[in-house]
């Protein structure tokens, strides 16, 4: 991985200009131009045909997507071409979501494809696919831009604490094919929190909870309903003693806190009409749910493990 410790670095974190706050609004050039670097040690030599085939993808499907002939409005294109117009895309975008969108697409193909031994011997690839994702992820975090790489998608972080202890374990566990419809619907819970659409975070948030629970539930033997919601789901965890009983005493509030916090969150405010007046869900709401959702999952999860 090139990430090094250079003098300036060093000093801008000693003078206290390192940023402790996430930013949203906007992607500094030269994290743009470090995530251009990442792009090109992590897809291979140029000078290769294949290489010039993955930024031609990139290109295609993004192009297609946009409704384009071109990303930067050329008529016709060259193979090496393409290499400029998604590099120049990602450095010139004045949309975010748009240069997220690039990023996105181009490590999830190099997390998918670059694992490959016959396409990193057509590309010659200079660093692997782990650490591409580490260094993006590592850029994201010394520009103080609150997005982060996980499992395939491109997620909105608001607390690093949190996302490290919470997020990043739920979304290794839910990996597990057991948990695919759990993990699609939390996937689903953060894309939604990054493009502002707080109602339907809380929706997906609720879903992921709650087949959780029922995947557990499958798994165990345990019987329930295929209708039943989170309250009757939370229940018969409880009744199978998926919380061992030498410690149903020490969390005698648990059941409290599950039942009165996800469900009761997305009740209220995502899952129900809302009337003649328009429900406005914050963003900060929205987070809180996301986090809340992730540390009762791994909850859960360990939980099972941990059954004789």
């Amino acid at each position: 991985m090139k990430v090094y410790d250079i003098y300036s670095k060093r000093q801008k974190i000693l003078m206290g200009e390192v940023p402790d706050v996430y930013q949203y609004e906007d992607i500094p050039t030269p994290l743009r131009v470090q995530i251009v670097h990442i792009m090109s040690d992590a897809l291979g030599k140029q000078e290769n045909q294949e290489t010039l085939d993955m930024y031609k993808l990139i290109h295609d499907i993004l192009c297609r997507e946009y409704g384009k002939l071109s990303l930067l409005h050329k008529i016709s294109l060259s193979l090496i071409d393409h290499i400029d117009d998604v590099r120049n895309f990602i450095l010139q975008n004045e949309e975010i979501n748009q240069v997220l969108d690039v990023v996105e697409l181009s490590f999830r193909l190099i997390d998918r494809c670059y694992r490959e031994p016959n396409i990193i011997e057509l590309t010659e690839p200079e660093i692997t696919p782990d650490d591409a994702i580490e260094e993006l992820n590592i850029r994201f975090r010394e520009h103080g831009v609150g997005y982060q790489y996980e499992s395939g998608e491109i997620i909105r972080v608001d607390s690093q604490i949190i996302h490290a202890e919470a997020v990043k374990p739920v979304l290794h566990l839910l990996s597990d094919t057991r948990f695919q419809g759990a993990n699609e619907e939390f996937l689903k819970a953060h894309e939604h929190n990054r493009h502002g659409r707080y109602k339907e975070c809380l929706v997906e948030c609720l879903k992921a909870f709650e087949s959780t629970m029922k995947t557990i539930c499958d798994s165990q033997g345990w019987s329930y309903q295929p209708g039943d919601a989170a309250k009757k789901l939370i229940n018969v965890c409880f009744q199978n003693n998926l919380i061992p009983t030498y410690l149903q005493d020490q969390f005698s509030s648990l059941r409290q806190n599950l039942e009165s916090g996800i469900p009761t969150m997305r009740n209220k405010n995502g899952g129900h009409g809302q009337g003649s007046q328009s429900l406005t869900v914050p963003q900060y709401f929205a987070a809180y749910q996301l986090y809340m959702t992730a540390s009762t999952i791994l909850f859960l999860v360990e939980a099972e493990k941990s059954l004789s």
